[in-house]
């Protein structure tokens, strides 16, 4: 049976306001700017959740009524919870209601939507950790499958999530590792025998969440009967299709006027007319399908621009500052032991602080303008070095013995 898989990526950032030298050692609330401007988190996760969460999630909702067959995927970042269940508690239950129908699977992820992986092993498994925790209380599911932020991806990293007990993990389908073969079937990772790769068709995916209202694009205007129609010619080449998008893709990157709604109530019931198509959660593709080959990617792999690599986060001088001397913290903050102070640190992990400090131009620095709330990508770095300086005012090295260290790891 050939099936479709759909995942959806659920995160909003706790962002930087603009910190200015002058607030250094006199104000410690980095997250918080009470202006009307884009850096509001508050202001700016409630229009997400009116324009996208809310009525995305009522369209999924009427759409598991009506078609048994119908299923997908979320992954949450933890700050977006931490902020839903601080300002939106409604949204939680809204999302939770899904869940509760038993078709929607919660991947595993880190908490803090960081790249900790790449520079300390410790904290990353710390923060897998606890986003696990909270995936059990909230929506009741122990994660199977494993979602890394940015969809990064190596060799290691699979070795890693294989080890940690995951059965799946997923990875951008790009033709720079795949070669000629096709994202539409399972790989084994590199050095692993038992975890399974899914691999993002992103050529269908990106139909939706980048091209869908892009009227100079040849495959414009797009409705549900001729996406299905890409979708099921892979029929014979594949075990399943893979769509893996941001859950902001419906109603706030693409707005309601573009059709996006009508597109999303459609496209289910128009693949499930061929006889031999169904939906699967990932751990159903993973424990209905075998693999097919073994695929080795010994470089960071991710699902951003052209290069499919960490340039978007790690690329230029001022990003490679930051993320360098913020990860050099990692002792001194632990060793603290003030539980404010390291959540704060943690905050400052989000990838989305170097993704603002990207300098990418032409194709891909449109892209790049449109998340970044900031004027540029100097004001961002400025901004998360001076509240850089600020937390390390804070902290001061303390003396604490082996034992009290490894308690304070778990923090």
């Amino acid at each position: 049976m050939f099936s479709v898989c759909l995942y959806f990526h659920i995160h909003q950032p706790y962002r930087i306001k603009r910190y200015r030298v002058f607030d250094v050692g006199v104000d410690h609330n980095y997250f918080n700017d009470s202006s009307e401007s884009d850096l509001n988190n508050k202001r700016v996760l409630a229009k997400v959740v009116q324009k996208s969460y809310l009525p995305t999630n009522d369209v999924l909702f009427h759409l598991l009524k009506k078609h048994p067959e119908f299923r997908f995927a979320f992954s949450f970042s933890g700050v977006l919870l931490d902020q839903l269940e601080e300002d939106f508690p409604e949204v939680i239950d809204s999302f939770k209601q899904l869940v509760d129908t038993g078709r929607v699977e919660i991947m595993g992820d880190t908490h803090h939507h960081s790249l900790a992986f790449f520079y300390s092993r410790q904290e990353f498994g710390r923060q897998v950790r606890r986003h696990r925790k909270i995936m059990k209380r909230i929506f009741g599911q122990a994660p199977r499958v494993f979602r890394h932020t940015e969809l990064a991806y190596n060799n290691e990293l699979a070795r890693w999530a294989e080890e940690n007990g995951y059965m799946g993990i997923m990875a951008e389908g790009w033709e720079g590792v795949l070669g000629w073969r096709s994202p539409n079937f399972l790989y084994q990772p590199q050095g692993c025998s038992k975890i399974k790769v899914l691999l993002k068709n992103y050529r269908l995916s990106d139909d939706i969440a980048f091209r869908f209202s892009e009227r100079s694009w040849s495959g414009w205007p797009l409705d549900a009967k001729k996406f299905a129609k890409w979708v099921l010619a892979h029929h014979g080449n594949g075990q399943t299709v893979n769509l893996f998008m941001d859950y902001e893709t419906f109603g706030e990157h693409q707005w309601e006027d573009t059709g996006i709604f009508e597109f999303l109530k459609s496209m289910p019931g128009e693949l499930l007319k061929h006889p031999h198509t169904t939906f699967k959660t990932p751990i159903e593709v993973v424990e209905s399908n075998e693999t097919v080959g073994v695929i080795d990617v010994p470089h960071i792999l991710t699902w951003a621009d052209t290069e499919r690599d960490l340039t978007a986060w790690t690329g230029n001088d001022m990003q490679k500052a930051s993320i360098g001397a913020l990860y050099a913290l990692e002792d001194d903050m632990l060793a603290s032991g003030d539980s404010g102070l390291i959540e704060d640190w943690r905050r400052l992990q989000t990838s989305d602080h170097f993704y603002y400090m990207c300098t990418k131009w032409f194709a891909d620095g449109d892209v790049h303008a449109y998340f970044n709330p900031y004027d540029s990508p100097y004001d961002a770095h400025i901004s998360f070095m001076n509240t850089l300086a600020d937390l390390k005012l804070r902290v001061a090295p303390r003396g604490h013995s082996k034992k009290k260290r490894k308690q304070l790891a778990l923090v």
